[in-house]
């Protein structure tokens, strides 16, 4: 089964200083056909104007991941993590029992776009955990594992039998991946074009693959370069 979540469908949310698009149920917008899609909870593209952001708040129990497609975010949160996640880079929060943090546009000249991501955990009330990877540089076409919760390849070690993997597509490129019918999968567009066999994808559309075989395969389409998130979620 192929759900499919076109990128004009998301929820809107717009302030002065915000427009986020959300994927699943999150805050003001609710939509009981969308309130996840199995361990993954939230899906939200964020651009942040300069110098504005989110006033410390609270949350537990959610692994929180936050991915910088454009721009430099700053972050700071009662762990002790902290820190500015430039372009490229990803960082995780295990919110644990309780955590309070802040995010913030790290530029008062430049816009900040990313995506936040939510994923349950596999226990609760553990104790809250931050981490960051850089993952620039990236050879295109090829698989790169974000995290896991092994932390294996330098990934983030979440807290969930989950995997998230992205992929960097130019003119020409293609990638593919193995499918177990046995997971359940989310594939993200976070921008450009992407093709499948049957269809094109463009920036911020999404599938859901459930009892899905074999190969899932990837080409280029459009004229910019082209990435995907794909999230391999336990049934």
């Amino acid at each position: 089964m192929i759900v499919e979540r076109p990128a004009a469908a998301r929820g809107h949310v717009r302030a002065d200083w915000l427009d986020s698009r959300h994927t699943f149920s999150f805050g003001h917008y609710y939509d009981p056909a969308w309130m996840g899609f199995g361990a993954l909870r939230v899906i939200n593209e964020d651009r942040v104007a300069p110098g504005a952001g989110f006033p410390e708040h609270g949350h537990a129990n959610m692994e929180i991941l936050s991915y910088v497609l454009e721009g430099r975010l700053s972050h700071r949160d009662s762990s002790g993590g902290g820190g500015v996640i430039a372009a490229g880079e990803m960082q995780w929060m295990s919110a644990g029992h309780g955590i309070r943090h802040s995010e913030f546009n790290a530029s008062d000249a430049e816009p900040v776009r990313f995506l936040q991501i939510w994923i349950q955990p596999a226990r609760s009330n553990m104790r809250p955990a931050y981490a960051q990877r850089a993952f620039a540089g990236r050879e295109r076409g090829r698989w790169t594992l974000l995290a896991a919760p092994d932390g294996a390849e330098d990934s983030l070690p979440i807290r969930q039998d989950a995997r998230v993997w992205a992929v960097r597509l130019g003119q020409g490129d293609t990638a593919a991946r193995a499918l177990d019918p046995a997971r359940r999968y989310w594939l993200h567009v976070a921008r450009g074009g992407i093709a499948l066999s049957d269809r094109t994808l463009g920036a911020g559309d999404a599938l859901g693959l459930v009892d899905e075989a074999g190969e899932l395969a990837l080409g280029f389409h459009g004229a910019e370069e082209a990435e995907a998130l794909l999230f391999d979620l336990p049934r």
